[in-house]
């Protein structure tokens, strides 16, 4: 299958992400977003305290195709304008993978253009381009998510990608949801937490900082998340109240000191003086503060998307996409499967260097 683009002209992608509890569309024109349609299955979760894979592959089931027309309608162009169409082929729940991926081959078949399924963590790299430009080559990326924390080291988000560090436990995101939880917060965690730290102090309680100065670029967080659920413990044993915004505000810093050091680090080990984080934990307020403010003292040049941009959403996975049609890199196989475990290593599947779409 190939495209049909007039000489000179920028690909049209459609973009499908269905790795979580997102159901995400988005479209894009070269590195222009002219579409970022989600429909959330969040609400479904809540009452679980956490995403239940059979709830979030039927409720992608019910919202993929209104929610790529409603992508359509919102970038004012029509299905037989698109040229490629990229999916999220992993990592992320099997079952919500596979919906995205069965859709993504329906639509590219039905409208004879490539598919091209695409890493869910390089997408979340890749989609900084729409807000700032092309990036640095190398640089390093923090990758911070609900199942997720990584440091990578980017030379080319479409072709090499090399991991410098990830948790050996619980991801930041995975923390930030159980502390909310030992908290009386609602799910998802982050922005809860985040929204009630604004009223503590950072420093009130002196939670553990783990692996922080290990000399590796690894993250560990079951151990600060038991330490808080000690700490509230202990405040219900003695019959003390538990200082909610002191707690989220300490349990915060504790998370967001070590990530922005890890990546410090990172960034000296590797001569590389260009950092972007990107994950859902990416919104949070703190983080960002404290990265710019260490990546000033330290000469290093910070980027961070916007927050829309940082939680799982389909533009990311539309810019990947555009990158690889702009990069001749060969769609993937008609017979493309989801791959729940897939590494950071392979940002295409199915891609081969160097070959023509």
């Amino acid at each position: 299958m190939t495209a049909a683009r007039s000489p000179g002209s920028v690909p049209l992608v459609l973009g499908i992400e269905t790795s979580c509890d997102e159901t995400g569309v988005g479209i894009v024109a070269g590195n222009r977003l002219l579409a970022d349609a989600v429909a959330s299955s969040v609400s479904e979760h809540a009452r679980f305290g956490g995403v239940v894979p059979e709830v979030a592959s039927r409720a992608h089931l019910e919202a993929l195709v209104p929610t790529v027309h409603r992508a359509l309608a919102d970038a004012g162009v029509q299905a037989r304008h698109l040229d490629a169409v990229a999916v999220t082929a992993g990592p992320g729940l099997p079952g919500a993978l596979m919906v995205g991926v069965a859709a993504a081959k329906a639509y590219a078949l039905g409208l004879g253009v490539p598919l091209y399924g695409v890493n869910h963590l390089a997408a979340h790299v890749a989609v900084d381009t729409v807000a700032h430009g092309a990036l640095p080559a190398p640089c390093v990326a923090l990758l911070v998510s609900g199942g997720h924390s990584s440091l990578l080291l980017i030379a080319d988000v479409t072709a090499d990608i090399r991991p410098l560090g990830a948790t050996v436990d619980d991801a930041a995101g995975e923390a930030f949801d159980k502390v909310a939880r030992l908290l009386g917060l609602p799910f998802p965690g982050g922005p809860y937490v985040d929204a009630a730290a604004r009223d503590g102090a950072a420093d009130a309680i002196a939670f553990p900082r783990g692996k922080a100065d290990d000399g590796t670029s690894d993250f560990s967080f079951s151990g600060l998340k038991t330490a808080v659920a000690r700490w509230v413990e202990a405040r219900h044993r003695a019959g003390e109240p538990v200082p909610m915004a002191d707690v989220a505000a300490s349990f915060q810093e504790a998370v967001v000191d070590v990530l922005t050091r890890k990546c410090m680090d990172a960034c000296r080990r590797t001569g590389v003086d260009d950092l972007l984080i990107g994950g859902g934990v990416a919104a949070n307020s703190r983080l960002r503060a404290l990265a710019e403010q260490r990546c000033a003292q330290a000469g290093i040049r910070l980027r961070v998307p916007r927050p829309g941009l940082c939680t799982d959403n389909g533009a990311m996975v539309a810019v990947l996409g555009a990158l690889v049609v702009a990069a001749g890199r060969a769609p993937s196989a008609p017979d493309l499967g989801a791959d729940s475990g897939l590494p950071v290593t392979v940002p295409v599947v199915g891609a081969v260097a160097g070959a023509v779409a």
